[in-house]
């Protein structure tokens, strides 16, 4: 039974300087984190040179594609009819990417599917969540 799903997409950096740079991201949902999707951007695509993922709840996702949401360090908004406006808020600064909207909704479809929205807490393994919070304080 798969468990975990990844989902290679393109996204456009948005920067101050007229080019746009193109970069492959890697989406991630895993059934064990049903709460949760993960981006992951390659080395060459980041500041420090190295693979950088962030994860976020598949709830801001999935409005986002519909209105803005999100008032952290990850908000996602609509663009136009076709893409997505991805922001990510760090010390460093801010990185904006563009993904095409019907991308992300195939990813959301997929995690549907494997954690219907609203079932998450069915997929919670809550003694091994105890375990590792507990784990050296005694």
């Amino acid at each position: 039974m798969i468990t975990v799903i990844e989902q290679a997409v393109q996204a456009r950096l948005v920067a101050t300087a007229p080019k746009v740079e193109t970069v492959p991201v890697t989406l991630c949902y895993d059934r064990a984190d049903p709460f949760a999707v993960r981006m992951a951007f390659p080395a060459p695509a980041t500041l420090e040179g190295v693979e950088v993922s962030w994860t976020f709840a598949r709830e801001l996702l999935t409005s986002g594609l519909q209105h803005p949401a999100g008032c952290g360090d990850v908000r996602v908004r609509p663009y136009d009819g076709d893409r997505t406006t991805v922001e990510f808020h760090a010390p460093e600064g801010v990185a904006i990417v563009l993904m095409l909207t019907a991308e992300l909704q195939r990813f959301l479809e997929r995690a549907s599917a494997l954690v219907p929205p609203g079932l998450e807490h069915m997929y919670l393994d809550m003694d091994h969540s105890l375990d590792e919070l507990m784990r050296g304080s005694c």
